[in-house]
């Protein structure tokens, strides 16, 4: 327990912030899980929860809850999984999965062609200038 006053001030500060910080987080977390339940479902109808989403953990950036690469991270895996579930018709394949890819054929690599490099240029050098004589 502190016994100075100013850590005592501290404390409490801390202790404020944290349940405004911890409110804020639980609300980006429930309008996540919003999208990702309707994701899971298959049965994207429009993309207004996509968008709430986005607003929450934008307010939650600006209000310096969360850092801003990590909503920058949240938004584009949420929006990834969304357009791959919404691009999809119904009854394709497994919604469950957002973000599955198949396997693509290789191509064969191409040959490397090697090329001559040019020879090195020699630099300029500068011709010395005549001295000039003094008038006397």
């Amino acid at each position: 327990m502190p016994v100075i006053k100013s850590a005592i001030k501290r404390a409490k500060q801390e202790k404020k912030r944290k349940a405004y910080n911890v409110s804020v987080k639980s609300s980006v977390k429930l309008k996540f899980k919003a999208v990702r339940d309707e994701l899971a479902t298959g049965k994207v109808k429009s993309n207004e929860d996509l968008i709430a989403a986005i607003k929450e953990i934008d307010r939650a950036v600006r209000k310096g809850v969360i850092k801003k690469q990590a909503a920058a991270r949240k938004k584009s895996r949420l929006t990834k999984s969304y357009n791959s579930v919404a691009s999809k018709p119904f009854g394709s394949e497994n919604p469950s999965k957002p973000g599955t890819k198949k396997a693509a054929a290789k191509k064969p690599a191409a040959k490397k062609v090697a090329t001559k490099k040019p020879a090195a240029k020699k630099p300029a050098t500068k011709k010395p200038t005549p001295a000039k004589k003094s008038a006397k």
